[in-house]
């Protein structure tokens, strides 16, 4: 059956009262999520994984897409009004979005926004149900070793990108591979760090790790650097276009969906990059380069619509290859997981209702996110008036009951607070959380290939090169643990074109500007210095 029909299967499933009902909970969801500062939709569907429990899977995966979608939208709000991205990926639109609102165009900048995202999406879906089968049919060809490897490319590709330091890179993936490894070794029984603790013996529940290191190490950090007062936002009328601004920005929206797909689905690709790339390529392009800096359309247009496309481009892997790539893919696939579904290639001949439903219904949730986004701007700017306290104390006391009803065992309450106070830890020092996540999922599936390939090849260590793939996909590793080399003896060779690429790449920080400024004598505030590989925190200032 060819992809039209599959794709007009999975619309008829997305199209259900039921299934309609969850969409529109998702993309309500994950716009207010998007909007409230330092809550992403990863942690939004960590704490949402036990509530899914009782839910057909279908509903559950629409409901988190639409919440993935949603939060993509929301967090141009608050980069706009505020100049607070929430997340990393909205840094390059606070730039001249915070600008065109203080020139009281907030309007238009709201505008663009949500268009380019609604067009960067309908696009980006429309490749991922054009691309997905192919990388399907291609990943079925692969044997164990060949899958070893490109685990092995995830883990090694997202942990060697992200942050500024790979050292602390490579920490958080071995606290990910330690974590997974804990339980009984599937092979000889034999007990692994459960340290003569019984409930240890099955390992530790994913949902439980998800929910503590996100929600938990969240919550805590925020409580650590707490601002006290309501922030101000600035007044937002009804979000509409003039005629130049649409002329302006069409072709940004286009460009910007051919960084973004490609991007999200490389492991460590994100959305970070391509925003980036999307300014630097307006910036060059404009007929109007004068204004950026001071509020140009241009300059919001394109980085929205590649941040909204690379979340297309991150279901790709996840769906086909059951691979993540970003944190918020990571949970997606601990719920398909929790739900009795595995992931990997079979998964299309497998649960082709479900992954065809899912496509639909992003193209369903893209609409709905158009039609709420454009005349909810208002009611979504007073979101950021919450006073956090209680934002966060909710959080918390959210995600404490949902890791005690998985089990009902008080046991997870302590491993919730351990891990909680590690990934609070790990954002204090400034180490990323994504490659730890990343490593306890991928960990226990690449272990398992590892075991398979050595059987295949009587536990001769050159089975695990015996495929082209495998052999292509190592050499790529190669390159990716060289290049810091590789790069500074190329910095020697020409050190002109290295200084004038140092200035393109130089980092944004992004600072609450005095006009925000909460109070007197507020708690510590956390500077924090962004740059295309994500947040950095930069230390504690004191006023």
């Amino acid at each position: 059956m060819d992809t039209f029909n599959l794709l007009m299967q999975g619309f008829a499933t997305a199209v259900t009262p039921v299934n309609l009902l969850f969409a529109v909970i998702g993309v309500l969801l994950g716009t207010a999520i998007g909007v409230l500062p330092g809550i992403g939709p990863a942690m939004a569907i960590a704490l949402l994984l036990p509530v899914t429990y009782g839910l057909e899977p279908t509903s559950a995966m629409i409901m988190f897409a639409g919440i993935y979608y949603g939060g993509m939208f929301g967090g141009s709000t608050t980069s706009i009004l505020l100049n607070t991205p929430g997340e990393s990926a909205t840094v390059i639109t606070a730039i001249e979005g915070h600008k065109m609102a203080k020139a009281g165009r907030a309007a238009q900048a709201l505008a663009t926004a949500a268009i380019g995202s609604f067009v960067a999406g309908t696009i980006g879906t429309a490749l991922l149900a054009t691309i997905a089968p192919w990388v399907v049919k291609f990943a079925v060809s692969l044997g164990n070793p060949s899958y070893l490897a490109i685990m092995l490319l995830a883990l090694i590709a997202v942990t060697a990108v992200l942050g500024t330091s790979k050292l602390r890179g490579f920490a958080a993936l071995g606290l990910g591979l330690a974590i997974g490894l804990v339980g009984l070794d599937p092979v000889s029984g034999q007990g692994r760090l459960v340290f003569g603790q019984p409930l240890l013996a099955d390992g530790l529940d994913i949902v439980v790790v998800a929910v503590a290191i996100f929600a938990i190490g969240e919550a805590l950090w925020i409580a650590a650097h707490l601002r006290k007062t309501r922030s101000q936002t600035i007044p937002v009328g009804r979000p509409w276009m003039g005629k130049s601004d649409w002329k302006r920005s069409w072709k940004p929206w286009l460009r910007g969906t051919a960084y973004g797909f490609p991007f999200g689905a490389l492991p460590a690709g994100g959305a970070e990059i391509p925003t980036f790339l999307s300014y630097i390529t307006e910036k060059k392009l404009s007929k109007h380069p004068e204004e950026f800096g001071h509020g140009a359309i241009e300059g919001v247009a394109g980085p929205e619509a590649a941040n909204n496309a690379s979340a297309a481009g991150t279901l790709t892997p996840m769906l086909a290859l059951g691979l993540p790539t970003n944190a918020t893919a990571a949970v997606m696939l601990l719920a398909l997981m929790q739900l009795g579904v595995q992931p990997g290639p079979l998964l299309f001949e497998e649960e082709p209702k479900l992954v065809w439903a899912l496509i639909a219904s992003l193209f369903i949730g893209n609409a709905l996110l158009l039609l709420v986004n454009l005349p909810m701007a208002p009611l979504w700017a007073k979101l950021l008036q919450l006073p956090r306290q209680y934002l966060y104390a909710g959080i918390l006391f959210f995600a404490t009951l949902g890791a005690y009803a998985v089990n009902l065992q008080a046991f997870d309450l302590v491993i919730l607070l351990v891990l909680g106070t590690l990934g609070f830890a790990m954002r204090r020092f400034g180490i990323p959380v994504l490659p730890l996540i990343i490593g306890v999922i991928l960990g226990p599936r690449a272990e398992e290939e590892l075991r398979k390939s050595l059987q295949l090849s009587g536990g001769d260590p050159a089975g695990l090169f015996s495929e082209p793939i495998a052999v292509v996909v190592y050499v790529i590793i190669a390159l990716v643990l060289l290049w810091p080399l590789l790069a500074k003896a190329l910095r020697r060779l020409f050190p002109k074109a290295a200084a004038e690429v140092g200035e393109l790449v130089e980092p944004v920080e992004v600072v609450p500007e005095a006009g925000t400024a909460n109070g007197e004598n507020e708690e510590p505030a956390d500077v924090q210095v962004m740059d295309i590989h994500g947040p950095r925190h930069s230390g504690k200032t004191r006023r």
